[in-house]
């Protein structure tokens, strides 16, 4: 008999379904009405309802439980203390997207080795995501694979559509029936057309094919997500947040009757790929919003316990503490010296 599918493949595991997981690991009514309220407040930021700036601060990528622990009790100390003006959001990426190869996030590889123990890597993200929430910390993502936030996206406040999947059809019904308040960032060539289409695209209902919490493949349909916002992140063509690229992007925003709140993304191509510029990135974003531009509600800041970034060593013993092995971050002294200094300027 000839084969005619999966002549490619090498093997199919199933994996532990959202149901099961969540039955292992399942939160309290308590933080269940946690993040319904923190939800609730990005969503006044994002209407411009609330003046607080959003400041969404961790980790290029999580793949150390435990330093991500102590990384997030620092934060919510930060967080306790400004309050007031700034509302701050853990950033807990554990999905990667890759241009090439590369490691793919905790959830993907948690072994950080290549064995891609998905169902560990699921159980591992989960369980931090509760002890984030204990905490006392709102947690922002970015949804990258559409299978995963039927895993976790119950204890997301705000998530991301990246540069590089703000295009695709499939994230855009995904955002459309997510239960939070959806940023998305301009495409890689620095143009905001994709983004711009995204909002539109995912404000409406959809049906397309997915899976429940039982793992079954499944026809979703959606109502539309009205909750989202742009973010810049710059471009090929260098960055995008200074005061006329703002104003035009506002500019285009309104012109297609869009809400025209903007998230600066202080690194990538903002920072030109250098994590040191993203101070002189996050000065700039205050000094506009200190001139009176109100439709910056935030920002987002790419830090760690300690600064730069290290390749995964085949020795995982060899891995220094606290240092991003993806994008390099800014330093833990540098981010709360920051945060500091925003809360007395706003």
């Amino acid at each position: 008999m000839l084969l005619t599918q999966n002549i490619h493949i090498e093997s199919i595991k199933p994996i532990i379904t959202p149901n099961e997981l969540k039955e292992k690991l399942f939160i309290s009514k308590k933080i269940s009405q946690e993040i319904i309220n923190y939800r609730n407040i990005i969503k006044n930021i994002i209407n411009q309802n609330d003046p607080r700036i959003m400041a969404i601060v961790g980790p290029c990528s999580i793949h150390n439980p435990d330093k991500t622990i102590n990384y997030a009790k620092k934060l919510f100390k930060l967080h306790q203390k400004y309050k007031d003006k700034i509302f701050i959001l853990m950033r807990v990426y554990f999905e990667k997207p890759r241009t090439t190869i590369g490691w793919k996030g905790l959830i993907n590889d948690p072994d950080l080795n290549g064995t891609c123990n998905i169902s560990k890597g699921l159980y591992i993200a989960r369980e931090l995501l509760i002890k984030i929430s204990e905490i006392g910390l709102s947690i922002a993502t970015e949804m990258l694979d559409p299978i995963s936030p039927q895993y976790t996206s119950d204890l997301i406040s705000w998530a991301s559509i990246g540069a590089r999947t703000t295009e695709s059809q499939v994230h855009r019904e995904m955002a459309s029936g997510l239960s939070m308040p959806i940023g998305y960032k301009n495409g890689t060539d620095g143009g905001l057309g994709v983004a711009i289409s995204a909002l539109k695209v995912a404000k409406h209902s959809h049906s397309f094919l997915g899976t429940n919490e039982l793992g079954q493949t499944s026809i979703i349909k959606t109502k539309g997500n009205p909750h989202g916002h742009l973010i810049l992140r710059g471009g090929k063509n260098g960055p995008n947040y200074n005061f006329e690229n703002v104003e035009k992007a506002i500019d285009k925003l309104k012109r297609t009757d869009l809400n025209s709140s903007i998230v600066v993304d202080c690194s990538h191509a903002n920072s030109s790929k250098n994590y040191l510029n993203q101070v002189q990135v996050l000065h700039n974003v205050i000094d506009q919003i200190g001139a009176g531009n109100k439709n910056i509600i935030g920002f987002m800041l790419e830090s760690n316990i300690n600064e730069g970034n290290q390749k995964i060593p085949l020795d995982l013993a060899q891995l220094k503490y606290g240092v991003s092995v993806t994008d390099a971050c800014i330093n833990w002294e540098t981010t709360e010296n920051l945060l500091e200094e925003i809360y007395f300027k706003l």
